[in-house]
């Protein structure tokens, strides 16, 4: 047997009762569909831990397991095996010791992979074992060979090549377009585009100020700076990403929206949504990354409370009725509604959305992109999908009257309405529906449910510790004066693995707000949104804050983020 093959793997796992039966069917079919391996869709499902994983292996062919997180690798040992064999056999070369060499693999039984390198490096072979996903971002890490770095890229400009336009100065276009071209300008927009996939940056901003030119990246909701190229790149660089976007690079005084399909990585693709703004001095761009393999669509792994969960399946498996998620520009909502369409999407149900944009592409669901220029609203989209023979419409944004309206008389007209809205929290959505000008019989005949989000930081795994934390800082945050004695409280050191910020990752905070009989007749009774707040408190809504304690309980993030994050419920 040269490997382990994965329905053995699959059914050691099972006897082992580290998955169950039916995780193992669901991780097939997932690798299966996906063109993976299964040991990756488990971890991916979350069915198993990547160190239980590892652990397993490696009791089970008798070798040590590493991880790969935790140390550097030299940039000579590298080079003993060529990136396309590390790719084919997701392996890498971990040290050398005398004449052998360590090497990280996530199947140890493959004996061809061990055998390719001994005639390849001459080298005697040691294996250890690390998960698939730890190896991959291993290579991804570690082998640079086509990419340049910023100073390398910065290091092909000349003085003379790129010319400073004085803001008072009608630009030569032909000669913009030239030097947007030009290798050097190429490679520093694709070193930006890159790093930010390598980093798991959400969004890309390129900011053109008075007397300087700086790159920042959001990663886990917060921006970091992370290159200051020369000022006088600034039209160059942006026409780049203009021509990339398909943008007019004419246009400099009007906002511009497009979009960026970049290929990577055998085959890997990574969506870019471009906005383009004009600023004092000159246009800034932001990029948002929209990366479909890392879209979150199992419910039960964004960060739901067991009660919160169970309320919210059953406000989106209702009939009829309108479902609202709310919160800022990137607290996770389309994720949140993208995961309830994946859950409702049946041979049996005919979907359609109204979004702006269409982020990603849904199997089995007809998505429309809006056109304002031509007419193309979410009002105009709605009326058309009534005439569509639908049972889910699933709205971008109700951002007006009209589109309010309307998708209000759908969902009392048998229709299931999803939609989003920019509100604090799940009460004070109610007032800003009677503030667009709905009746509040109406609000309290369509709602069904309303969920309101944020996105933590969640604390490095690697380097997590526990501290003690004041009990007064516990109780002026909300928590039980019962629970804040005895409460642990964590947060991260800084290491290699989270950049030295202690964070890796975000997880979502949810508030349900069910619209129950009692608070239905608070609507209709013209109540505040403070005693709307106060009566779903006593219904057993959970709040953002008391979801942000719960997540600081299980160890999950820090005091500070649930700050940051949510407002106190003591007004």
């Amino acid at each position: 047997m040269a490997t382990l093959p994965s329905n053995r793997l699959g059914e050691l796992l099972v006897r082992e009762n580290l998955i169950s039966a039916s995780q193992l069917m669901k991780a097939q079919e997932a690798a299966r569909t996906g063109g993976g391996r299964l040991s990756a869709s488990l971890t991916k499902l979350g069915f198993i831990k990547e160190s239980d994983l590892t652990n397993f292996l490696s009791k089970q062919f008798g070798v040590p397991s590493i991880d790969l997180t935790s140390f550097d690798i030299d940039a000579e040992i590298i080079q003993l095996v060529p990136q396309d064999v590390a790719e084919k056999h997701l392996v890498i070369p971990v040290n050398k010791v005398g004449s052998n060499l360590i090497v990280a693999m996530s199947d140890p039984s493959n004996i061809f992979a061990i055998d390719d390198i001994k005639f390849l490096t001459g080298y005697n072979v040691e294996v250890v074992v690390a998960s698939e996903i730890a190896i991959k971002a291993a290579i991804d890490k570690y082998y640079q060979s086509d990419e340049m770095k910023f100073s390398e890229v910065m290091a092909g400009f000349e003085d003379e090549e790129v010319e400073v336009v004085a803001a008072d100065k009608d630009m030569n276009l032909a000669d913009l377009e030239k030097s947007s071209e030009d290798a050097p300008v190429v490679k520093l927009v694709n070193l930006i585009l890159m790093e930010a996939i390598k980093k798991g940056a959400s969004d890309i901003h390129i900011e053109p100020y008075e007397k300087e030119f700086r790159v920042r990246y959001r990663i886990d909701g917060v921006l970091q700076e992370q290159m200051r190229p020369p000022l006088k790149l600034k039209n160059a660089l942006l026409s780049r990403v203009k021509i990339m976007s398909q943008l007019d690079i004419a246009e400099r005084r009007l906002p511009q929206d497009g979009r960026i399909k970049l290929k990577y990585a055998k085959g890997k693709e990574m969506d870019y949504r471009v906005s383009v703004l004009p600023t004092l001095f000159g246009e800034k761009a932001v990029l948002r990354l929209l990366d479909k393999g890392n879209l979150q669509l199992d419910m039960t792994k964004l960060g739901f409370e067991e009660k919160a969960l169970a309320d919210f399946k059953k406000a989106i498996h209702q009939p009829y009725g309108m479902v609202l998620v709310t919160g800022p520009t990137g607290s996770g909502k389309t994720t949140t509604l993208y995961s309830a369409l994946s859950e409702l999407n049946q041979i049996t149900e005919n979907i359609s959305t109204a979004e702006d944009p269409v982020e990603f592409n849904l199997l089995g669901i007809n998505q429309v992109q809006m056109h304002e220029d031509i007419g193309l609203n979410f009002a105009a989209a709605l009326r058309s999908f009534l005439r569509q023979d639908p049972d889910i419409i699933m709205v971008g944004e109700v951002r007006d009257f009209e589109t309010a309206e309307i998708a209000i008389k759908a969902a009392l007209t048998g229709h299931l309405v999803l939609s989003t809205l920019h509100t604090n929290d799940a009460p004070s959505t109610v007032s800003r529906l009677l503030n667009m000008g709905v009746e509040p019989f109406l609000v309290a005949s369509a709602l069904n449910a309303i969920v309101a989000q944020r996105l933590a930081r969640r604390i490095c795994g690697e380097c997590k510790e526990e501290i003690k934390v004041p009990v007064q800082t516990l109780l002026d945050i909300g928590v039980n004066p019962d629970a804040a004695p005895s409460m642990k409280i964590y947060q991260g050191k800084g290491c290699s693995n989270c950049s030295n910020t202690g964070y890796k990752g975000r997880v979502a905070l949810y508030e349900v707000m069910v619209m129950k009989d009692e608070l239905k007749e608070f609507v209709l009774n013209g109540a505040s949104t403070a005693e709307l707040k106060r009566e779903a408190i006593r219904l057993g809504m959970q709040t953002l804050r008391m979801s942000a304690i719960n997540k600081i309980r299980d160890g999950v993030t820090t005091v500070e983020e649930a700050v940051r994050c949510t407002a106190s419920d003591h007004t």
